[in-house]
């Protein structure tokens, strides 16, 4: 069964709980699919089978509160928490994965956090790293916030938009119609991400 047909069989109330969870634990530091559960939660929601508004809330409760989470663990557990996260997980927290986090951390600072939010090596590893490396809570903080607030709202607008301009150019229009809104819509959603990902790497921010 897929993620999305798992997700539309549960109840409302515990599909939102879900979208929380996977996403809270991903900020957190576990390899877990947080914006495939957060895609097809708004793609359900462009369906009626839940609202958009409390999909994009719960994303961005549980990516603000793994991230905060995630960040009281790496000031704990400093380089010693990655070195056994590496061993555990090497294809997320390998050691070529944390010393290029490490590199946009130093170079970025608070930067690093919001637009982390909008790359999978970063999202995994924002909050447990800024944590680590002592980035001054405060300024976490505020970058945590912002960037969950952001990715979540954003990515559920996106989706749900997207969905249901797809659903009304089936109905009034041709499958050349849809075929067109879907190519724009992921080729929008792929160059927001390229941009976030090439600003880090080329020091634009």
């Amino acid at each position: 069964m897929h993620i999305d047909d798992w997700l539309q069989a549960i109840p409302a109330g515990w599909l939102y709980a879900t979208v929380a969870l996977v996403i809270g634990l991903e900020s957190l530091g576990i390899p877990l699919p947080g914006e495939i559960v957060l895609v097809s939660s708004a793609i359900l929601a462009a369906k009626g089978v839940v609202h958009p508004a409390w999909v994009a809330a719960c994303a961005g409760a549980g990516a603000i509160v793994g991230d905060s989470a995630g960040y009281t663990i790496g000031r704990k557990g400093g380089s010693a928490l990655f070195a056994r996260l590496g061993r555990r997980f090497p294809k997320h927290f390998g050691p070529r994965h944390i010393t290029r986090a490490e590199h946009y951390f130093t170079r970025f600072g608070m930067w690093a956090v919001f637009f982390g939010r909008f790359v999978a090596l970063l999202r995994i590893l924002a909050g447990p790293l800024a944590g680590a490396l002592r980035m001054p809570y405060w300024h976490f903080a505020v970058a945590n916030v912002l960037g969950g607030v952001v990715w979540a709202a954003g990515t559920t607008a996106v989706v749900y938009y997207l969905g249901l301009v797809a659903e009304k150019w089936l109905k009034g229009f041709s499958w050349a119609g849809l075929a067109v809104a879907v190519v724009f819509g992921v080729a929008t959603t792929l160059y927001l991400r390229r941009r976030a990902a090439s600003a880090l790497d080329e020091g634009d921010l």
